[in-house]
């Protein structure tokens, strides 16, 4: 089983031991001892669940600073769409290009051109590849880590092409190669993301050996500087926007699938809405002749990711007013050609499941255990209050069994409280009682 790294990671200074974040985790992955919750790695996705729950903001990202430009010599600016939907009153996405320069950036690519080149390959790939519909979209990391370790007979449905991140960081690269005429070492592609998914994706990127990404910024933590470059910005403003309305669409749930161009094709959006389709998915609950299924791991889409700064519901407003007035698309792989052919977007690598959730390193002790687990599952309440430390009863009986996070049965307080009944009514504990009773404690 491989060493997982995560973005999302936990501030044990502010850690109150409350149960919020155990409740809403999607997969488990967090567990309460002693005052203070911990993060099972091997079961993390980096949804940011747990950013989101977090009343006392002791859930935290890994990414980088502003002060990363001063490491290269020259630096790309990828903005995610949901950039331009962070602000109020934008007309024009060319503002907020033209201040990304201002900030400090040499140059910048658009993800949103990307995803156009993205949605042309797909459109072909769902065209040649019938026999594997319906097509799950790898757009968001979080998606491929779930299926991985919890959905491992739909695996062979993931579409296998590379996020419009990755695409946007190719070309980039290539454009500032010819334009600067610096080494790649020297140069930094940056990208502005809306969630700690992203993050993680280019420190363990799936389907591809290495990122193509040297940095991730947050959006919340570029968003008060971009803001202030905004006025000078809309005086000077150049014309760098390389998409239309469907690689601008793509920031908000819905998006990625209209850019397939068919109708059968199903959306949804928040990670429990998502695990629903997904198990009635592998349960072949689907009736409909589906090519294609968009997935995305946060409420409205990526505008609704845990590193915006806009209500997403707001946000998905303001992306279908900017693309009221644009083109349908400008990037096709036509208008690449010296830097781009579509192969160079395939996985090279394949995604291969993840079997966390085994209880043993073989199916013989794998049932074993599961019978273990139901034994002791009789005696738990089945409350699933979390009072434990664990989200459920099942989650605490399976800690028991195969000896994670030091969980015992003790941890169960309305076992705890059965024990204690059972030894007040026992003849010994009446006997050690009336041995004390009337004891002259000065004596």
């Amino acid at each position: 089983m491989n060493k997982f790294f995560h973005s999302v990671y936990l501030n044990e200074e502010r850690c109150r031991g409350c149960l919020n974040c155990i409740k809403r985790c999607p997969t488990q992955a967090i567990r309460v001892h002693n005052g203070r919750a911990h993060i099972m790695s091997e079961y993390c996705i980096d949804c940011g669940e747990c950013i989101r729950r977090c009343p006392h903001h002791a859930k935290m990202t890994k990414h980088d600073r502003l002060d990363i430009l001063s490491q290269y010599e020259y630096t790309v600016a990828i903005p995610a769409p949901t950039l331009y939907s962070q602000f109020n009153h934008l007309s024009d996405i060319d503002i907020i290009l033209t201040a990304l320069l201002e900030m400090g950036f040499d140059d910048v690519f658009e993800v949103s051109g990307a995803a156009e080149l993205v949605s042309e390959a797909t459109r072909k790939y769902i065209q040649t590849h019938e026999k594997q519909w319906p097509l799950i979209s790898t757009a968001c990391p979080t998606i491929e880590r779930l299926i991985r370790v919890r959905f491992p007979n739909l695996i062979d449905h993931l579409l296998p092409i590379l996020p419009p991140m990755e695409a946007a960081a190719m070309l980039a690269r290539k454009k500032a190669l010819r334009d600067s005429g610096l080494v790649s070492s020297q140069i930094g592609i940056i990208f502005i993301s809306p969630c700690p998914s992203k993050a993680t994706f280019i420190r363990e990127p799936l389907g591809i050996e290495h990122s193509h990404v040297d940095a991730v910024l947050s959006i919340k933590d570029i968003y008060p500087e971009l803001l202030s470059h905004m006025k000078n910005a809309e005086k000077n403003v150049k014309p760098l926007s390389i998409s239309g309305k469907i690689g601008v669409g793509w920031g908000i749930s819905g998006g990625e699938a209209a850019g397939t161009l068919i109708n059968n094709y199903l959306a949804a959006d928040g990670i429990e809405n998502v695990i629903q389709v997904l198990e009635d998915l592998e349960d072949e609950k689907f009736q409909a002749r589906l090519a294609f299924i968009e997935l995305t791991a946060c409420s409205g889409g990526c505008v609704g990711g845990v590193l915006t700064v806009e209500n997403p519901y707001i946000a998905k407003a303001k992306i279908k007013q900017l693309n009221k007035y644009m083109q349908v698309s400008k990037s096709r792989a036509s208008n690449f050609e010296e830097d781009f052919s579509p192969e160079d977007i395939f996985w090279n690598k394949a995604v291969d499941f993840e079997p966390v959730y085994q209880l043993g390193s073989n199916m013989t002790e794998s049932f074993a255990k599961l019978s273990a687990v139901e034994r002791l599952l009789e005696a738990l309440p089945g409350l699933d209050c979390g009072a434990c430390g664990a989200p459920t009863c099942r989650a605490l009986a399976e800690d028991i069994i195969t000896g994670k996070n030091s969980a015992q049965e003790e941890d169960c307080i309305y076992l705890m409280r059965d024990q204690y009944d059972a030894l007040k009514a026992s003849p010994l504990f009446k006997e050690e009682k009336n041995d004390h009773t009337g004891t002259d404690c000065n004596k």
